[in-house]
């Protein structure tokens, strides 16, 4: 019997395979979701559906579909800067999955770790390339975010307070990263950076315990901080242009989806619970941007970005989201 070799057709693919399960597709495409709403704190989608047509008809669906090409730019970069900073997670984990989660890629043989740094190094640098396209200050928030994401892959992730920290940033940066299609709007709006930065420290927090099981204190702040999120969301009705109404429904559909997985991570903090908690909170992250997205551009919009929910959680069906 001959030995199937790397050229072999299911060989191949199975290494390919391995390649897109370290790109995460799932939690991709929750980042495409921090672009789309920030994009509407912008007030870019807002311009965009609601402002003038002073052309004809053909001239303004080739105008419109010109002022959507920044938004794909943004779409590619962060699909790059969120693959490639979790294919260099796998990379920086090598030896310790080889522990403790024997069955993923690197570990398992079915990719290699030089392989792996080529393709973290090109999608990082195919994210750049793609936000330069837009502004320069797109590329430097690329840039900012690719780097932030880094050190977090090889050092502070294994900090309790500077891992959820460093990871809110690269979040916040993503978000930033949509503003910055109007690059004038994001010295205003560089606080909305809070809202990623206490989210993703409660997953974080809580994620920490996702191997060996945690403690019911890390589920307890996770719950805090979800609530201190809720409330940021909510009040940010404090500003002319942000509808608290149209931003409500998603706000408590999110409420649903992640309260009672952080509460039972709490309650028993057992590797399983903790796991459903992490994952219910990154699919979750669609959620809130979808309530940032109604409350700056209206509900209609909102349910656009919520749209990708269905596609992340079939991604998710398929390939590992933690």
């Amino acid at each position: 019997m001959q030995r199937s070799s790397t050229s072999d057709p299911i060989c191949l693919s199975a290494r390919l395979w391995a390649y897109l399960q370290m790109m995460r597709p799932a939690n991709i495409v929750t980042a495409w979701a921090d672009i789309l709403a920030g994009c509407a704190a912008a007030g870019f989608i807002s311009t965009t559906l609601h402002g003038t047509q002073p052309w004809s008809e053909p001239e303004w669906m080739l105008a419109n579909l010109a002022q959507g090409i920044p938004i794909l730019w943004l779409l590619l970069a962060t699909s790059g800067l969120y693959g490639g900073g979790v294919v260099f997670n796998d990379v920086f984990d090598a030896e310790l999955d080889a522990r403790e989660r024997p069955e993923r890629p690197i570990p398992s043989g079915r990719a290699s770790r030089g392989d792996a740094i080529a393709l973290g190094i090109s999608l990082l640098v195919m994210g750049a390339i793609a936000a330069a396209q837009v502004s320069v200050l797109s590329a430097g928030l690329a840039l900012a975010t690719a780097l932030a994401a880094l050190l977090y892959d090889s050092f502070s992730k294994h900090s309790t307070i500077l891992g959820p920290l460093n990871m809110g940033l690269c979040r916040g940066g993503n978000l930033m990263l949509g503003i910055s299609i109007i690059p004038v709007m994001v010295p205003s709006l560089w606080f909305l950076v809070i809202i990623p930065i206490l989210y993703i420290g409660a997953i974080t927090a809580v994620s920490q315990g996702e191997v060996s099981g945690g403690q019911r204190r890390t589920g307890i702040l996770g719950l805090i901080l979800i609530g201190s999120v809720l409330g940021i969301v909510l009040g940010l009705n404090l500003f002319p242009h942000y509808h608290f109404w149209t931003a409500f429904p998603f706000a408590v559909v999110f409420a649903i989806l992640t309260v009672p997985a952080f509460i039972q991570a709490a309650r028993t903090p057992t590797p399983d619970c903790i796991r459903n908690a992490v994952k219910a909170g990154i699919l979750s992250l669609i959620v809130l941007d979808a309530a940032l997205a109604g409350g700056f551009a209206g509900g209609l919009y909102g349910l656009a970005v919520l749209g990708l929910l269905p596609l992340s959680r079939g991604l998710a069906r398929l390939f590992a989201v933690t």
